[in-house]
């Protein structure tokens, strides 16, 4: 399974980057919007604009590692003018921009038209630009945005636990572990709470793992909104092809308390003799 970075700061990038296990990046506006006022900030640098700063991103990240850049705009005829924009503009920095498109834009109104999305990554997939179908919350909608040419498709499967956890009345923390096999409505022990018949974020990603192996669709799975490393393990284990990770998630994967109690352990019983064996300019062995 491959690891994309969710974050559009800079330097947590370039951290991640260096440890060579990245395999590319996301970003929304919010996180870039967020990631420049910051840099503004602490470093002063006012002149700083946003152009620049997501070339800073591209060049980091490097070629063959993708890095999501997402539209603005709602119409389909918005989004493919902005989605060529961006991709004329900022994929000749290191050839690896992708085009995120919202596989549906109906508001929570239901206003709008629920095709404009598919509409919008059939015809920048036509004219050979990588397409991130986003904000995916049911196999179905994968399965379209597949259809229409997506190159990926990220269910955001932290978001349906927390929709699940609030159908139940559930406290939570953003942070906090979800069942991969979902939870039990407390009125009805016998019966789990779901969101569109789905138990669990995990649960929608091998929904659309299953479907797009069922049928050789090339399209990869990016499992997103990650809550926290247990739930990226669950991931792997039902087949995405990515994960996209906060880099919060990502440093909390390699640490476990046994690990350090067994570093503490192996220090404390290191003696000098051996130690010297790793001096430079030691006695001759002959």
């Amino acid at each position: 399974m491959k690891l994309f970075l969710d974050s559009a700061y800079l330097n947590d990038i370039k951290e991640a980057v260096s440890w060579d296990i990245i395999n590319g990046v996301t970003t929304n506006p919010s996180l870039i919007k967020k990631a420049v006022t910051a840099m503004r900030e602490a470093d002063g640098e006012v002149d700083v604009d946003m152009e620049s700063y997501i070339k800073k991103i591209l060049a980091a990240v490097g070629r063959m590692c993708p890095v999501s850049l997402e539209v603005a705009g709602l119409k389909a005829d918005d989004m493919i003018e902005q989605g060529n924009i961006l991709y004329d503009k900022f994929d000749q920095v290191a050839g690896n921009v992708v085009i995120k498109i919202p596989v549906c834009t109906v508001n929570s109104k239901g206003e709008g038209n629920p095709f404009e999305g598919i509409t919008a990554i059939r015809a920048l997939s036509d004219d050979k630009i990588p397409i991130n179908a986003t904000l995916v919350f049911t196999p179905e909608q994968a399965l379209l945005a597949a259809k229409a040419g997506a190159e990926y498709v990220s269910p955001f499967a932290g978001r349906i636990d927390d929709r699940i956890r609030r159908k139940a009345g559930i406290p939570f923390e953003k942070t906090d572990y979800f069942p991969a096999d979902g939870i039990f409505d407390t009125e009805s022990p016998d019966r789990l709470v779901t969101d569109c018949e789905l138990v669990s974020g995990v649960d929608l990603v091998a929904w659309i793992v299953d479907i797009f192996r069922q049928y050789s669709i090339e399209c990869e799975v990016i499992a997103a909104s990650a809550r926290n490393p247990v739930q990226v393990r669950e991931f792997a284990r039902v087949g995405a092809h990515i994960a996209t990770v906060p880099i919060a998630v990502l440093k909390s994967m390699m640490t476990h308390p046994g690990t350090s109690d067994g570093i503490d352990a192996f220090t404390n019983d290191l003696i000098d003799d051996y130690t010297a064996l790793f001096e430079t300019g030691g006695a001759d062995t002959e």
